[in-house]
């Protein structure tokens, strides 16, 4: 997927992730903390959040005294973040080919990310710009996910739009920019390696997206919320909506919702879905 391709597919894709920041940072939070505390993140200490979304890490970096900038390619993703943390300097680009050394705070003794890495099509031409916007002895500290076997996130609740959709979503291929690019760790440590990057560490991370954690709910709307706001779910309604008539839409919804009761964690009567990444972490020399 080339860079334009990202821009369209952000430009519209955002909307769904800023509605539900809220549920995002809620079931995402054992990642970041895990990045946060990798990091070690001090007063003075510059950072550069990639693909920085809505704010998440900066804030928290900001919290810790850090001198945060944050980088996305969706404008909306930009103003989310400018909204939520406007101390913070947040910039509209794409880490791949933008002049990063030009930004406030570099070179950064942090490079920071949440699931913000995984979108660039030359990811060793991302990562070397990355790294040579890194002071040196500075760390790069990110997460990213690996397979689609081990996350059940991507699919539980889109099985029966899934099912129902004229043209399902082609299978990714391995590698390819998108959300389990770097699902291989061998592939991952050479783009690391071939960009530069040195004392690599890719370590496994599970953990638990708990969707009733936020409102002390069972989580079955938190989830639908994330699933019909998601790229899927609008694709499907698209196509299906004008075939069902609003009524039969409505009535596909409340099957998702169902299968999503079904599916809550029988000993806590909330939905708890596993998930699976990497934390990965590597030296600028």
């Amino acid at each position: 997927m080339s860079t334009n391709e990202q821009k369209a597919l952000w430009a519209t894709g955002a909307a769904g992730w800023v509605a539900n920041e809220a549920i995002y940072d809620s079931v995402y939070a054992p990642v970041t903390a895990a990045v946060l505390g990798a990091a070690d993140l001090r007063p003075q200490t510059t950072i550069l959040d990639v693909g920085c979304g809505t704010g998440t890490l900066v804030q928290a970096a900001s919290h810790a005294g850090s001198s945060a900038t944050g980088i996305d390619i969706s404008p909306a993703m930009v103003e989310a973040a400018k909204n939520r943390v406007p101390q913070a300097e947040i910039v509209l680009g794409d880490a791949q080919d933008e002049n990063l050394n030009a930004l406030p705070g570099a070179p950064f003794q942090r490079v920071i990310s949440r699931f913000g890495v995984m979108f660039f099509p030359d990811p060793v031409a991302a990562f070397s710009n990355l790294r040579l916007a890194t002071s040196t002895g500075g760390r790069l500290v990110f997460a990213c996910w690996r397979g689609l076997s081990e996350n059940t996130i991507f699919t539980a609740g889109l099985e029966r739009l899934t099912e129902r959709v004229a043209q399902p979503a082609a299978p990714v291929s391995p590698g390819a920019p998108g959300p389990v690019a770097f699902a291989d760790p061998d592939l991952l440590r050479g783009i690391l390696d071939d960009s530069g990057w040195q004392q690599i560490s890719i370590e496994a991370l599970d953990f638990v997206c708990d969707f009733g954690a936020l409102n002390g709910t069972d989580g079955v709307e938190e989830r639908l919320a994330v699933v019909l706001g998601g790229p899927r779910a609008r694709h499907a309604r698209a196509e299906l909506e004008p075939v069902l008539g609003p009524a039969g839409w409505n009535d596909l919804v409340e099957q998702i919702r169902q299968d999503l009761r079904a599916a809550r964690d029988p000993g806590t009567g909330t939905l708890r879905v596993p998930a699976a990444v990497w934390l990965v972490q590597a030296v600028n020399r």
